[in-house]
């Protein structure tokens, strides 16, 4: 039987459409009619979850379950989120629905771990890295991690939320780049732990492993929806 995928959006809309269009991609389809159904819920309106963590800014779960809820309603089998940092909160929104939320930073924990890699890079924001939404799933699985120098980590934020969210792409993906050069150095691997970072970073601009959770959980959602 096939499923419906729920994708709870707007975190940001551009990670979103990304998403969409790396599940399409994904689906091996060789007519309309083969590719599972998908309802989006592009919410731009959900508060912050960095500014929240670091204690500046509006507790974004309220918005987060009535957005999961509405996707419930409108008859999604299960649910993902384009946004790293939004897994802070992951634990909450299952609680309140009844359907499942594949929680994309353990399912690309879980990859990591088949990649029998021991440290890996993390290019996120400062929300998902004080928040340890990484850092527990991968530290529980033996897997260390290193991220960037204070002044490397304040330039991916720059990148992410002047650049890539402010839609200045360009800009935003060369200072990318920069931090995630440096970070490379230090690890087997480097995790696009930010959905900004999967839209502009690509593997052939390393020569280590990029592990790029938008791809993880796009290729679980298809086969999930499909019954591969």
């Amino acid at each position: 039987m096939e499923k419906v995928i729920g994708i709870l959006g707007g975190m940001g809309p551009l990670a979103t459409v990304e998403l969409f269009k790396r599940i399409v991609l994904k689906t091996p389809a060789k007519k309309d009619q083969d590719h599972p159904r998908i309802i989006i819920y592009n919410n731009p309106k959900i508060p912050d979850r960095t500014a929240y963590i670091l204690g500046k800014g509006e507790n974004p779960l309220p918005e987060l379950i009535d957005s999961a809820k509405k996707l419930e309603s409108w008859g999604a089998d299960f649910i993902i989120m384009p946004c790293n940092t939004a897994h802070y909160f992951a634990d909450e929104i299952q609680k309140a629905i009844k359907i499942p939320l594949i929680n994309m930073v353990e399912e690309t924990a879980e990859y990591i771990k088949t990649l029998n890699l021991k440290k890996v890079g993390l290019l996120a924001t400062d929300g998902t890295i004080k928040g340890m939404v990484y850092h527990n799933a991968l530290l529980k699985r033996g897997i260390e991690i290193a991220v960037p120098d204070k002044n490397g980590q304040r330039e991916l934020m720059d990148a992410i939320y002047e650049g890539i969210k402010a839609g200045n792409l360009e800009w935003g993906r060369e200072k990318m780049l920069e931090i995630a050069k440096k970070l490379e150095k230090r690890g087997e691997g480097l995790i696009a732990g930010c959905t900004e970072v999967s839209v502009v970073l690509r593997q052939e601009d390393f020569d280590i492993p990029l592990i790029d959770p938008m791809d993880v959980i796009a290729e679980k959602a298809v086969k999930l929806a499909i019954g591969l």
